[in-house]
């Protein structure tokens, strides 16, 4: 029996090619980045609430008599949140430049709070005690400055301001420095990452010259420097990252332990809630390590799939950077997606052995209500901001009335 020509086929050979055009007009939709910041941030958080339980459920019973203890701690965040969430997708973007002077205002006051009645823990001051409940200023000071300084940007951008480095650089480099001294004085060195992450990316967006980001980069070096000799731990936390094999039962314990549960995993992990690390091996497991936890528990498949949910996040957030007209969305969006982006891949980075430990947690999956509030409160600007896109609107307008609209619809409280 003869074999069929190649050119006799067109459907198979065309097959593959229909999928790629499927797939390419599918993130050419307008709510393509309003689906995908959803999307991923309902499945992180989902994710970050299963490994919360599993990752501290051994020491909780053991130190509360109760395994549930962080995971309703964590829910009762995210109860916060999620609300919070919802309200800021649906502000105009007048009103997050208004609320970012106050944001600004309140994150000074409580980090120069910090430096007198701060709760501290682990050789750091970073948190402000209300009853059992601890609040770190440090994690709203990321929104503070990211909503500020693309304020202040994108009004020097109208009026043609930023060809000069003067109005480029003033206040924002004061009001910026300010802020990473007062983490700085909290001995916070991964939040003081983040900000000075959050400051270049607004640089980077608006134009600034390379020759800027030169001096700059220097001035940080400078002071990562300064931060590592005039603490003793973090000193230890360097020599451990740099020589691990002769600190892996002192001052890079948990850095091995963390590399220890990563390799047990192997290619689809020991199962959920099978795992060893949390038995007292790794510390943190629940917080600066959480990635490690589900490297053990869900295996090489699981980090690529948080991997892939963080890629996938810093796509939809440039592409609204790149896609929407107003000076100040582009630097917010901007702005807020360098700043989960860089702080995941810090985070993933020590816990794999890449950079040195810092101490900043996984966003939307490490335990922490004080990282999970503006978080989530960025992630509901980015929405606001996805429906600004060219199209969006049209799109959101022919798609009807969302779930909550038609929950509220059904419980006769929907506005008429």
């Amino acid at each position: 029996m003869s074999a069929i020509p190649a050119e006799q086929e067109p459907g198979r050979r065309s097959r593959p090619r229909e999928q790629v055009a499927a797939a390419v007009g599918l993130l050419d939709r307008p709510l393509t980045s309003y689906y995908l910041v959803l999307g991923c941030t309902v499945m992180l958080l989902a994710l970050g609430l299963t490994m919360v339980l599993s990752a501290s459920l051994v020491k909780q019973l053991q130190e509360t008599g109760s395994a549930y203890t962080l995971l309703q701690k964590q829910a009762m965040w995210m109860a916060l949140g999620l609300p919070m969430m919802w309200g800021a997708s649906r502000l105009p973007v007048r009103t997050f430049r208004t609320l970012a002077y106050p944001i600004l205002l309140l994150s000074v006051a409580a980090l120069v709070l910090v430096l007198f009645i701060g709760h501290t823990a682990n050789g750091a001051t970073r948190w402000i005690a209300f009853g059992p409940i601890l609040i770190q200023p440090s994690e709203p000071a990321k929104l503070a400055l990211m909503l500020w300084g693309a304020d202040i940007l994108a009004r020097r951008e109208k009026s043609g301001m930023l060809t000069e480095w003067r109005p480029l650089l003033m206040p924002l480099m004061p009001v910026a420095g300010v802020l990473v001294l007062l983490v700085m004085l909290g001995n916070d060195l991964g939040t003081t990452l983040v900000l000075l992450t959050i400051f270049l990316a607004l640089l980077w967006v608006v134009g600034a010259p390379g020759r800027l980001f030169v001096g700059i980069a220097g001035l940080v070096a400078l002071l990562v420097a300064i931060l590592i000799v005039v603490e003793p731990y973090r000193m230890q936390r360097l020599t451990g990252f740099l020589d691990p094999t002769q600190n892996q039962l002192t001052h890079n314990y948990q850095g091995t332990q963390g590399l220890y549960a990563i390799a047990s995993g192997g290619l689809v992990g020991t199962g959920l809630g099978e795992g060893r690390a949390k038995w007292d091996f790794l510390p943190h497991a629940e917080t600066d390590f959480i990635f490690a936890i589900i490297g053990e528990e869900f295996g090489l498949v699981g980090t690529l799939v948080v991997l892939g949910l963080f890629g996938l996040l810093a796509y939809a957030g440039l592409r609204i950077a790149r896609r929407v007209r107003d000076p100040f969305t582009r630097l917010a969006a901007a702005g807020a997606t360098a700043w989960l982006v860089v702080q995941a891949i810090v985070n993933i980075g020590a816990v794999i052995g890449v950079f040195p430990i810092t101490g900043i947690p996984l966003p939307l999956v490490s335990y922490g209500g004080s990282a999970l509030i503006p978080t989530l409160v960025a992630l509901g600007m980015l929405l606001a901001f996805a429906k600004r896109e060219p199209g969006a609107r049209q799109a959101l307008a022919a798609r009807g009335p969302g779930p909550v609209s038609r929950a509220l619809s059904w419980l006769g409280l929907a506005r008429r």
